[in-house]
């Protein structure tokens, strides 16, 4: 389970070294280019419940080692994309396989460790996760120097070869669906399940309302925001009528408290992935730094929680997720107002400092989101739930894109980067405060 939730992270990571060079090889504009990270964060938004829901009826096992298959095989088809817009349809391919593996590793806890949350598990996860999230920009642009953007994709398929010879050989057959009904279900009952016109009007809301957004700085397309309204609200009607929704809007209005831990998990990571996706293009584009010293220099923007992880994992047990998430918001916020003052000619061993600083927080808010969630979600539905909490990440994650596209979209430079810092330093203060209201 930990080598196949770690492709996510790995793949997010990657990218961000790979965005400049892609860019550059197909003379796509930086605006064009981005849709390389919004496109993986937007599908992954819609197929994180999608594969939650389908661990859930027919078992974790057989949904995960689909997902590695489909990732394998785009992997070693995606770098001979004719243009840019193939190489983004098949991030959203890859985005889809990589989506599997985080509701059907808490599907396998809860059914393995029913007792609470699994903390040790999931810090082992979490460890495994931030380890390939850190080293996924060293990796990436090592890649990229040494053999191209094209070896960012083909590293994922011995890794996908290694996770389905391990995966046929230790998870348990018997790992299924709890479904009352043992008869197979037929095609058109999967696809009610599914509830794919929610997800159409899903892609359609968000789809159009990001590609506003990117295109406000060079000609705004006003016709998308409507359509993206009526998306939005033909989205809710449905999901309020329907047995079997997409998203849960009833269980999300009857569970304030699991609504509220999305809410925080959506604001955590977009302070994160500006740093995180941001970073490396500014020295690139900026300060003309080469994808092997970017890499290098935002490693512990995801390393250093590897090293805090057994800390927060004891610390939540003798403390509880609130505490937790206080420290780690408090870090967040010194982290985000130390980057108002960088630019050009800060020195390297400041910003590795302050990537630093970034970069520990990720321990206290990873892990106490993880365990508050996995409190908080009815027991029946973990893996919706568990879809959802990556669903609220990737909301995060494609708004971090979206700002990070509008702030560089004139030239990557050291205003966008202030401006990328004022947003953070906001966010994190929201981030504070939400943690000291949340009830013990």
């Amino acid at each position: 389970m930990v080598l196949g939730t770690l492709l996510n992270p790995l793949n997010t990571s990657m990218i961000a070294l790979a965005v400049v060079p892609i860019e550059r090889h197909y003379d796509s504009g930086m605006a064009t280019a981005t849709w390389l990270i919004s496109a993986f964060y937007l599908a992954a938004t819609v197929s994180m419940p999608v594969m939650g829901r389908l661990a859930d009826r027919f078992g974790p096992r057989r949904v995960f080692l689909s997902g590695l298959i489909l990732v394998c095989l785009t992997s070693a088809l995606a770098p001979f994309a004719p243009n840019i817009w193939w190489l983004v349809a098949a991030r959203v391919v890859l985005a889809i396989g990589t989506s599997v593996a985080f509701p059907a590793t808490m599907a396998v806890f809860r059914s393995a460790l029913p007792s609470g949350p699994p903390q040790s598990a999931m810090a082992m996860v979490g460890a495994a996760n931030s380890t390939s999230a850190a080293f996924g920009p060293v990796l990436g642009g090592l890649l990229v120097q040494l053999w191209g953007w094209q070896a960012t994709w083909l590293v994922n398929v011995p890794v996908t070869l290694l996770g389905i010879v391990l995966a046929l050989a230790l998870l348990p057959p018997s790992a299924q669906t709890r479904a009352p009904s043992t008869a197979r279900p037929s095609l058109r009952t999967v696809l009610a399940e599914l509830d794919l016109p929610a997800i159409a009007m899903f892609v359609l809301a968000m789809g159009c309302l990001v590609g506003f957004l990117l295109s406000t700085a060079n000609d705004p397309g006003w016709l998308l925001i409507p359509v993206s309204v009526v998306g939005a609200v033909a989205l809710v009607l449905r999901e309020l009528r329907v047995a079997t929704p997409f998203l849960d809007l009833r269980m999300l209005g009857a569970n304030r408290r699991l609504l509220m831990v999305f809410a925080q998990n959506t604001a955590i990571n977009v302070v994160f992935y500006l740093g995180f996706l941001g970073l490396p293009q500014w020295l690139q584009g900026a300060r003309d730094e080469g994808a092997g010293v970017a890499g290098t220099l935002v490693l512990p923007l995801a390393g250093i929680s590897v090293v805090a992880l057994p800390l927060v994992t004891r610390l939540l047990r003798r403390f509880d997720e609130r505490f937790v998430l206080i420290t780690g918001g408090l870090l967040l916020l010194c982290g985000s107002a130390g980057l108002l003052l960088v630019d050009s000619s800060t020195p390297l061993w400041s910003l590795v400092l302050l990537t630093s600083l970034l970069g520990l927080p990720n321990a206290f808010n990873n892990l106490g989101m993880q365990s508050l969630m996995y409190r908080s979600a009815p027991a029946e539905h973990i893996g919706i739930a568990s879809g959802l909490f990556q669903t609220f990440r990737f909301v995060g994650s494609i708004a971090a894109s979206v700002i990070i596209g509008v702030v560089f979209t004139h030239g990557i430079s050291d205003t966008g980067l202030t401006t990328m810092a004022a947003i953070m330093v906001a966010v994190s203060a929201a981030v504070v405060l939400a943690a000291l209201l949340q009830r013990r």
